[in-house]
């Protein structure tokens, strides 16, 4: 793996603010599920121990639904998800590439079938591994 960089991100009114370290090149997925098509999320899905909240945690709120496994994080001001906690990887962060700010990775968008989202999940597993 390349050399990680540290990125910064926040929501649309920044009330919540993160950094994440990535390479400076990475594989980002566009789902295709009821979620995330209507959000326009893209996915970059870090171990936890490469993300770090800022500020905001007394801003966010959780949606959950389907499972309930998935902790979908948002901005209580702005409603903007900026991050949250993926069903497929629980012990990782899932970063939305659009909410980085300033200088961001070289994105290899990849396209990810979640509305079969049962036969497909085990092909991110890995992107939550140190």
């Amino acid at each position: 793996m390349s050399e990680l960089k540290e990125y910064s991100g926040s929501c649309h009114c920044g009330a919540v603010a993160f950094r994440v370290r990535a390479p400076d090149r990475v594989e980002v997925e566009r789902c295709n599920c009821s979620i995330c098509q209507k959000s326009g999320y893209l996915h970059l899905i870090v171990p936890a121990s490469r993300f770090t909240l800022e500020r905001g945690e007394d801003n966010l709120l959780t949606y959950r639904f389907n499972t309930g496994v998935a902790q979908h994080r948002f901005c209580a001001t702005c409603g903007v998800k900026a991050f949250y906690i993926p069903r497929s990887n629980p012990d990782g962060v899932d970063v939305n590439m659009n909410c980085l700010d300033g200088p961001r990775p070289i994105m290899d968008i990849v396209d990810f079938d979640g509305q079969d989202w049962e036969s497909n999940a085990h092909a991110l597993a890995h992107k939550s591994q140190e």
